[in-house]
């Protein structure tokens, strides 16, 4: 009997050493584990070039950083990079990991680039958000579900962009200007968590009018100190981004 005990206790003893062996490998290679998930399922997501260099995140406290995530144009679209995300700051409520509801207390984007390109019809980050919703299953949820399970849901109670610049171009012209700090506070929390087609469309909803803001007050800028072939094209290249993400909405609500 004492014999049966001592070799149960062996067994715990070796069992406890595994689990821990196991805890503090993960913590030390999550953000390996991390990065080269991004990196094999993020282009199947955007179906454009995806990369994301390095990350370093705690299982424990659920804080993070992402460095350098940069998304490339979608088909039909010049070469360059369409964002490149210096530094995403994440802090996630690591117990809601294992639900389907992950609940992110804040995501912080630092000194982002957007290089935005609009065919006056279209434009690349139209086609990015459409290549998103079709590889979630974005216009048939209820097929999406029956297929591969429920969606996970977020919900992120702080969002902040921050040191952010765009270059719009058109015909074959583009310009730098500054992008205005944006924040949303209590993303899908209301909803009870948003799919993540849902909560990119909310904020690259968000980062389209501050463009629009911003190329339309440069414009005037320039206009003031003679730039008028440049401001023309800022002018021009707002005037497009705003018609293709809101310009048919506002005219709509116009209507009588």
């Amino acid at each position: 009997m004492r014999s049966l005990m001592k070799k149960f206790l062996i067994i715990l003893g070796v069992l406890a050493v595994l689990g821990i062996a196991a805890v503090v490998y993960v913590s030390m290679h999550l953000g390996e584990i991390v990065t080269a998930g991004m990196n094999r399922y993020g282009p199947q997501l955007t179906q454009t070039r995806l990369t994301l260099q390095s990350a370093t995140i705690s299982p424990f406290s659920g804080v993070g950083t992402l460095n350098n995530l940069v998304i490339g144009n979608p088909k039909g679209w010049s070469e360059n990079d369409l964002a490149s995300l210096g530094k995403v700051h994440i802090e996630v409520v690591p117990s809601s990991l294992r639900g389907d509801h992950i609940v992110l207390n804040e995501v912080i984007i630092e000194a982002p680039v957007f290089n935005y390109e609009t065919k006056i019809i279209n434009s690349n980050v139209n086609d990015l958000l459409k290549n998103i919703e079709q590889a979630l299953g974005g216009a048939k949820p209820a097929d999406a579900k029956s297929a591969a399970g429920p969606q996970k849901k977020f919900s992120v109670k702080k969002f902040r962009l921050v040191d952010g610049k765009v270059r719009v171009g058109l015909v074959g012209t583009a310009t730098t200007v500054p992008l205005p700090v944006i924040e949303i506070d209590e993303l899908g929390t209301k909803e009870g968590g948003v799919t993540a087609a849902e909560a990119a469309s909310i904020v690259m909803n968000q980062v389209v009018g501050k463009i629009v803001s911003a190329t339309a007050g440069a414009a005037t800028d320039l206009l003031k100190t003679g730039g008028a072939a440049s401001a023309e094209s800022m002018k021009k290249a707002g005037e497009a981004i705003k018609g293709l993400f809101g310009g048919k909405k506002d005219a709509e609500k116009k209507e009588p």
